[in-house]
């Protein structure tokens, strides 16, 4: 009796098509996906702005506005989603009334600055008559410049002791306050060579940090609402081409730093490129 040949298994090819129809369905559910999440609700977003902004114009931490806040319990059609993002931008929500004291605590208000200037040349008025001293507004704040001829010796970084009452004065009147300050020190464009300092770039920094060390130590300020800087000849507050020029130019500027809107966009004095100027202090 023959035995009954078995057929040859069939081979199906085409078991390839079942996973490339799962990966595309799972690729088109990752797409979907993606545009889902990216996809905002303006309405929710516009409701969410203003409700922060009515809540904290009631608590008086945000500023009113005159800006009329729309009603949030009714529907914001999808025409005016538009109106509603436009208002939301130009709405202020980050301009904070009362102004916080503190480590980073500064002179914001132009009325402040102005009063505090009053009263720096009602106690500098012989100084500032000696021109030894000049005082002017600028955009990051209150300049008081020191002129070398009153407060160091040609070369040196120390402070003359004759002047020590008067930068007593500035400083009791400026640590009642608690200002941010910012010391600049500069020179005019002849080159030095001493045994203490090889350029003006040394000699500008050295009387910065000693104007810094003695604020901290002999007057009691806190380091923190400190800074330091040298700019050597590169910012000159007059021309270089004569003597009385160049005595403008050696100084030290203590920068009453402003928190003001303007003192805010405008850039720090680190980053002022080479060259460029800040307008002549008030004599």
């Amino acid at each position: 009796m023959s035995r009954r040949r078995r057929r040859p298994a069939h081979v199906n090819h085409d078991r390839w098509l079942v996973s490339y129809a799962d990966f595309i369905t799972l690729l088109f559910a990752f797409f979907v996906v993606l545009y889902a999440s990216s996809q905002v609700d303006h309405k929710k977003v516009g409701k969410l702005a203003m409700a922060i902004q009515s809540a904290f114009q009631e608590m008086g931490v945000f500023q009113s506005t005159a800006s009329q806040v729309p009603n949030l319990e009714d529907t914001l059609p999808f025409g005016t989603v538009e109106a509603v993002e436009n208002w939301r931008r130009n709405t202020s929500l980050i301009q904070i009334a009362p102004r916080l004291d503190g480590p980073l605590g500064g002179l914001g208000e132009p009325d402040t600055l102005a009063q505090l200037q009053h009263d720096l040349e009602i106690i500098l008025a012989a100084e500032i008559a000696r021109k030894e001293i000049s005082m002017g507004r600028e955009v990051d704040g209150l300049v008081i410049s020191l002129r070398e001829a009153g407060f160091f010796e040609s070369g040196s970084a120390q402070m003359k002791q004759a002047s020590e009452p008067a930068f007593d004065r500035i400083a009791t009147l400026l640590r009642k306050r608690k200002c941010r300050l910012r010391i600049e020190g500069h020179t005019d464009n002849v080159p030095i060579h001493n045994a203490q300092f090889s350029s003006n770039w040394e000699l500008s920094t050295s009387r910065a940090t000693e104007i810094v060390r003695l604020l901290i130590v002999r007057n009691g300020f806190d380091a923190y609402h400190l800074s330091a800087a040298g700019y050597a000849e590169y910012h000159p507050a007059a021309s270089n081409g004569t003597a009385e020029g160049r005595g403008q130019n050696r100084r030290v500027d203590i920068v009453i730093l402003s928190d003001g809107p303007t003192a805010a966009a405008s850039e720090s004095a680190q980053e002022r490129g080479p060259g460029a100027s800040r307008a002549n202090p008030l004599q």
